[in-house]
Formats: C-alpha cells, sequence, structure tokens
C-alpha cells in the first residue's frame, strides 16, 4: 500500500499545469515525494519544474530514490532501477536553463537553492538495457554538452553586455553568477574525448563537472593524461584505465597523474597489455616500475590486473603496496603455485573480501595452493570468482571442505567449469551450510550438451547456451530448484546464469 503522501503527489505531477501552479503554494517537505512520484511516472515537465524551483542546496538522486520505503520498492522496481534517458536529460535540460536565464548572468539571487546535483551511481555499462535507458557513455556525453553550452552561452553574455553592475551603494561592482556543480561517473573512449576534455576545461564555468569514478576504453597514453589532468582531485574514488594497451611503460607513464587524487581508493588496468614474459632477459625493470608507482596510492583497496600475464611476478608487483587489498582481481594472470603461495603469505590475506581468478587451470599444484589461500582468507571473503577455470567434479570435491569454511561468503562464480549434473548437485548441497550466500553463477551442466563428452572437454572454451538440450537442462533446473527450496533458499533458478536465493547485501 501506497502513502496518502505518495499517492497525492503522484496525482499532482501528473497535472503538469497545475503543479507548476502548485509548486509556489507547497511546503518544501513535499519537494522530495514529488520528484520520486514524478521519476516514477516519467513526467519530464513536471521534473524540469522541480529542478527549477528547488528548494535544497542538494539534489541527489540516490538519496530521493535509493533509499524509498520498502514496501513501495516491492512493489515498483523502477526506483532500484537505472533511470530512462528522459528523465535524465529532463533534469540535465532544467540545470541548463536554470544557468541560462537572464538572472543568472546579472548575478541575482534566483528562487532556486540548487548548488549540487548529485548523479553518481546511476548510469550503467551496459548498452544492452534498450534505447530508454541511459548508459554511462551517453550520459557522459549529455552532460558534458551541458557544460559547454552553459559556458558558451556565459561567454556570449559577456561579449554583448561589457558594462559593469551597480552596487546597493552606487559603486561599480562586478556581478558574481552563481554555479551549480554536478557530480558524476564518467566513461569515455576515442569518440567521446574531445566532448569530455573541453567539458573539463570549463571548470570555472556556470555547470562544473565533478568525477567519482572515472573509466576510459581504447585511449592514447596522450588521451589519458590530458583528461587526468584535467579532472579536479578532490573526490576522484575509482578510476578504470582498460583495453588502452598501455603496456608496462606506458601504465608508469600515467600512473604518476593518479597521484593527485589522494582519495582514489579503486584502480582497474585489465587489458593493459602486460605480460612479464616480453621483458628484456635478466632485467625486470619496468615491472619494478610499476610496483613502485602502485606504492605510492596510499589509499588504494582495490586493484584489477586481469588479462596480464604475471606468471611468477606477483609478489614484485605487490611488494610497494602501503596498506592491504580488500578486493583483487587476477582473472586470466597465468599465475603459477608460487603467486599464490605469495598471497598466502601477504599482509592483503586477512583483509581480502574479493577474489577473483578466473581462467586459470586449477591443476594439482594450483588447486592445492588455492585451498590453502582461501583457508587463509576464509574470514573476510565475500565475493570469489573461479569462472573457466577447469574445475572438474572432482576438483570441485577437493576444493568444497575450504570453501565451505568461507563462512561469509555471498557470491560465488562458477560459470564455464565443466561440472556435471551430479558434481553441480554436490555444490548445491554443500554449500547450504553458507548462510550469507546469497547470488551463485552456475555453469551448464556437461551432460546437458548436445555434444559428445569427450568433444566436449577439449572446446569447452568455446561452448554457449545454443549448443544446450534444453529439455535436460529444464530436468536439472527443476531438480536444483527444489533442492533449494528444500533448504530454505527457494528463489529464481538460473543455470548458466544467475541463482538469486535471497537479496544480496553490501558492496560485494
Amino acid at each position: 500500500m501506497h502513502s496518502l503522501v505518495f499517492l497525492c503527489a503522484r496525482r499532482l505531477v501528473s497535472h503538469h499545469p497545475s503543479a507548476r501552479r502548485a509548486l509556489d503554494l507547497l511546503p518544501a517537505e513535499l519537494y522530495p515525494v514529488l520528484f520520486q512520484a514524478a521519476f516514477l511516472d516519467r513526467r519530464t515537465l513536471a521534473l524540469q519544474d522541480l529542478v527549477a524551483t528547488w528548494p535544497f542546496p542538494i539534489l541527489s538522486f540516490q538519496q530521493l530514490l535509493g533509499h524509498h520505503d520498502q514496501q513501495h520498492s516491492s512493489h515498483h522496481p523502477s526506483f532500484r532501477e537505472k533511470p530512462s534517458k528522459l528523465c535524465f536529460q529532463a533534469v540535465i535540460m532544467a540545470v541548463v536553463a536554470h544557468l541560462r536565464r537572464p538572472w543568472a548572468s546579472a548575478g541575482l539571487v534566483p528562487w532556486c537553492q540548487l548548488r549540487v546535483l548529485d548523479m553518481t551511481d546511476l548510469q550503467d555499462f551496459d548498452t544492452d538495457r534498450g534505447p530508454d535507458r541511459m548508459s554511462l557513455w551517453s550520459g557522459t556525453v549529455a552532460l558534458a554538452k551541458a557544460c559547454i553550452e552553459v559556458s558558451k552561452h556565459k561567454n556570449e553574455c559577456q561579449k554583448r553586455s561589457s558594462k559593469r553592475w551597480k552596487g546597493p551603494s552606487g559603486a561599480s561592482t562586478t556581478p558574481q553568477p552563481f554555479s551549480v556543480e554536478i557530480r558524476a561517473d564518467l566513461f569515455v573512449n576515442g569518440t567521446s574525448f574531445g566532448v569530455l576534455r573541453d567539458a573539463l576545461q570549463t571548470s570555472a564555468g556556470p555547470l562544473r563537472l565533478k568525477c567519482r569514478d572515472f573509466r576510459t576504453e581504447e585511449l592514447s597514453i596522450t588521451g589519458i593524461v590530458t583528461l587526468l589532468e584535467a579532472l579536479e582531485p578532490v573526490g576522484v574514488r575509482r578510476v578504470d584505465l582498460r583495453f588502452n594497451n598501455l603496456g608496462p611503460a606506458g601504465l608508469c607513464t600515467v600512473l604518476p597523474h593518479l597521484t593527485r587524487f589522494t582519495e582514489l581508493v579503486s584502480l582497474k588496468l585489465p587489458y593493459s597489455n602486460v605480460d612479464v614474459r616480453r621483458l628484456a632477459p635478466g632485467t625486470d625493470t619496468g615491472l619494478r616500475q610499476l610496483a613502485v608507482q602502485l606504492g605510492r596510492f596510499p589509499c588504494l583497496k582495490e586493484l584489477n590486473f586481469g588479462s596480464s600475464r604475471l606468471s611468477g611476478s606477483l609478489r614484485q608487483l605487490l611488494s610497494d603496496l602501503q596498506a592491504p587489498l580488500e578486493s583483487l582481481e587476477l582473472a586470466f594472470c597465468y599465475l603459477l603455485p608460487g603467486d599464490l603461495a605469495f598471497l598466502h603469505k601477504s599482509l592483503h590475506a586477512p583483509a581480502l573480501r574479493r577474489l577473483d581468478l578466473s581462467g586459470h587451470n586449477f591443476t594439482e599444484n594450483l588447486l592445492q595452493c588455492l585451498c590453502q589461500l582461501l583457508e587463509k582468507i576464509s574470514a573476510s571473503l565475500l565475493h570469489l570468482d573461479l569462472m573457466e577455470c577447469h574445475l572438474t567434479d572432482a576438483r570441485l570435491a577437493d576444493l568444497l571442505p575450504v570453501l565451505c569454511r568461507c563462512s561469509r561468503l555471498r557470491c560465488l562464480g562458477l560459470f564455464g567449469n565443466p561440472l556435471s549434473t551430479p558434481g553441480l548437485k554436490t555444490l548445491v548441497r554443500k554449500t547450504v551450510v553458507l548462510p550469507d550466500l546469497r547470488l551463485v553463477v552456475y555453469p551448464y551442466p556437461v551432460d546437458c550438451y548436445s555434444r559428445e563428452p569427450s568433444r566436449l572437454a577439449s572446446a569447452f572454451g568455446h561452448l554457449c547456451e545454443d549448443v544446450v538440450d534444453k529439455e535436460r537442462f529444464a530436468a536439472v533446473s527443476a531438480e536444483v530448484g527444489r533442492m533449494l527450496a528444500s533448504s530454505g533458499r527457494g528463489g529464481a533458478v538460473g543455470l548458466g546464469g544467475i541463482t538469486v536465493p535471497g537479496k544480496a547485501n553490501g558492496s560485494y
């Protein structure tokens, strides 16, 4: 049941002309619920009116839409989804219009009190959510264009009027226009580089873009450095530089420009073309320089070197870190038993909450080191990814005893491993002892594929859903669902996808 206040707000925003007139008469305390109602029903005109007269200095999407009462959000998942493109654009257009009004250039005090628009945690990297959803890339472009438009308008106004304004005493004064700060997560590639660069160069303009999480793809070293230098350092928490083909030398060039971000807690460098095999024989200068650079981030808690060839070099790479890591992603890094042995004895082990070792072939020696590592981090581990790790039923049986001692585990990724239906059932039965396990990515059982098992083993990495025997798979999925239900974990079951027996909680 909705509250009466929310139902009234929903009714009001559905009648745009009446709602606009009513805003002058309504108390400020009703603005948040009106914004929620307008957002849920995609009343873009009402959203623009609300922003234009916003009575508070801060408008935070997460505070308004992320903390709605549980009863309401359970009936309307839109509050937990990403915003629609229309709603996103409506809010931006309202802010731009607000800053383009004549009194903005004249330095007059506006009715709207908005000074900070917090749009972090909104856009999604996934561009397959449909045309009505705002991706992180398109959201970044929209914000950048808004900053440029407002800055150009300000410059044009200054050119048209060079005379100085008179203050209350008759003295000549220069107007001090107000400004709005937009906090957002930014994603840029070669296509959007130019517009974001230009927007960040308008940092002194009426609309200032401040970044919290920053991601680039397929940019040159010069392009990355240009953007990093243009970002305001305060507030930047995460930097993700992927598919940039930097190599150790390129990373050593880029990383010094990150030391300005004193609050940086997460650094992701996947697909950076780091391969220790390419280092000159008898020298490890490049890797050593990279380790020194990593040691210059005192607050770093998350590190991702996915798809780098780091065989035997993990100790050297992490040797200069100042504090223990809480998240370490090393998927497809060709690690050796000595690398896992180092992690087992390192300062990071007691603090690790997330570990990604996907893409490794856990033969006997490496599997033994993995078990020892999991034993050491069992008290802290929340999220474990072991996807495409060649885990057969026998290897899983060796792993399960220590895996089940990870008592706080919430998320487990096992997709792409050649488990049979009996092996999968064993996994379901054994992990019942984990009280917090809420998200599991199961593989398709090998006996549910239409190919012969012998041919399956050699080509497993290339299998996909279209070679699954749908009837066999449906029967196994139903049986696993019954097993979960009988253990008190009944929920949506998706083998080869995500099983969510309950609501996951926490950041991992």
